[in-house]
């Protein structure tokens, strides 16, 4: 048995060396990570069968033996002093140290022969963690130029479609700077007629916008019962109650509405709704479970105009579902759920939120903030792609004046007005970017 170290820059090159100088009856003793690559220790029963060179007498190399220290003729080199260890001399007691090595350590393995009279078993090494580093990597570049060409064939997809049709292609672009979204423009502006002028097709598009959007014809000041407006933290939803409550009562008198807050978590919110209950001179209650709110509901039986406020939580807190459980288990009354939204707020920003109290059914929407909004075209996507009834709108802290009733047309006037005083009117930034490059 005699025993030979191979060095590579990776796995595969060091064992091509071995199977080219050893054959394939050659058994892997170690393999290892040098600081160059891979080094391999291998053994091989018999001397190797070399390939012709054209110069017979050039010594070799690779297989160049190693001289013990005292450098005696005729005297056997150990195998520690071959391999450069201090294990056992003897082949099995190096396999044996070999098994009781750690689970990480390298195993022995035969390189696969190629004797028609024996057959040796495959050679099996430690995955190449630098080839799969560099897998990835070509993985990852691939998917990057994947994306790039995807990109640049949309592109060109966009360019024909707006060479083919430039006029839908630029009402599609005035109407997502609007607000409304990609899909939804590309949608409404399908129905624009093909010959017309730009302002005819802009107004066209304005009507088929106005007409899609529904309302609820101002249903809690009309009908009355039961209302629960509810939404995420800081849309407005107790002042929309104030404003509510002032107007029936103008209506109706003080004595046909009622005020109940089941917002037991923010501070000083029941004293904030009883402040407006004394102004306005309807009664106030809390109430802290389902069990309290169906009791209040059978003592407001007979008042025309219920009014719940709600605490406002973030769509991924906990308690809010505590709180839409306690409305659905409140079985006492038909209690109608609007949902308040801040209209100046990200189209993503509001879907998410209607996503998470859809699990109520919902009458409407109600939308507030409409004095801070730069452009109305995505809460109007929202309604529209949901098919989310607008109730009413609020645009100040005023109470009672600053709410109305939802009207389609004053919507999208609105947003139109908006755009054309937002999104056509250059900014101050812009108009100095564009004076430096001029100069």
């Amino acid at each position: 048995m005699k025993i030979r170290r191979f060095y590579g820059k990776d796995m595969r090159e060091a064992l091509a060396q071995v199977k080219e100088e050893l054959g394939g009856d050659a058994v892997i003793m170690s393999n290892k990570k040098v600081a160059d690559g891979i080094e391999i220790v291998a053994a091989y029963d018999r001397e190797p069968v070399r390939k012709q060179t054209p110069q017979a007498n050039q010594p070799d190399v690779m297989a160049k033996p190693r001289m013990t220290p005292a450098g005696a003729a005729g005297k056997t080199p150990s195998l520690s002093e071959i391999i450069g260890d201090s294990g056992p001399d003897s082949l099995k007691a190096l396999l044996e140290k070999q098994t009781k090595q750690s689970p990480s350590a390298s195993q022995p393995a035969r390189a696969e022969s190629t004797s028609a009279n024996k057959q040796h078993t495959p050679v099996q090494t430690e995955p190449n963690r630098q080839d799969d580093t560099e897998l990835q990597d070509i993985r990852q570049e691939l998917k990057s130029l994947r994306n790039v060409l995807e990109f640049q064939v949309a592109g060109l997809i966009k360019q024909d479609r707006q060479q083919a049709r430039p006029l839908h292609s630029y009402l599609i672009d005035k109407l997502v700077r609007m607000g409304i979204t990609p899909a939804l423009a590309e949608q409404v502006v399908s129905y624009a007629p093909a010959n017309c002028e730009e302002r005819d097709a802009w107004v066209f598009l304005l009507k088929l916008l106005a007409n899609r959007l529904h309302t609820t014809q101002n249903d809690i000041l009309a009908k009355g019962g039961v209302v629960a407006l509810m939404g995420p933290t800081g849309t407005g939803k107790t002042t929309t109650i104030a404003k509510l409550a002032a107007q029936y009562a103008q209506r109706y008198g003080a004595n046909q509405v009622a005020l109940i807050t089941i917002d037991s978590y923010r501070i000083a919110a029941y004293e904030q709704l009883a402040t407006y209950g004394k102004i306005i001179g309807c009664p106030v209650k809390k109430a802290a479970s389902a069990e309290e709110l169906s009791d209040l509901l059978h003592q407001f039986r007979n008042k025309g105009l219920v009014l719940i406020d709600t605490a406002g939580f973030g769509q991924r807190d906990t308690r809010l579902i505590k709180q839409l459980d306690t409305l659905a288990e409140s079985s006492y009354a038909n209690i109608k759920h609007y949902l308040v939204l801040a209209a100046n707020a990200q189209h993503r920003v509001m879907e998410h939120q209607l996503m998470t109290y859809k699990q109520i059914s919902l009458q409407g929407c109600i939308f507030t903030k409409l004095d801070e909004c730069y452009s109305l075209g995505e809460a109007i996507s929202l309604a529209l792609e949901h098919r989310l009834p607008v109730g009413y709108l609020t645009d100040g802290q005023k109470v009672p004046e600053d709410i109305k009733a939802a009207d389609a047309k004053y919507i999208i006037s609105c947003a139109a007005r908006l755009f054309k005083q937002y999104a056509l009117m250059p900014t101050r930034t812009q108009q100095v970017v564009n004076s430096a490059v001029s100069i």
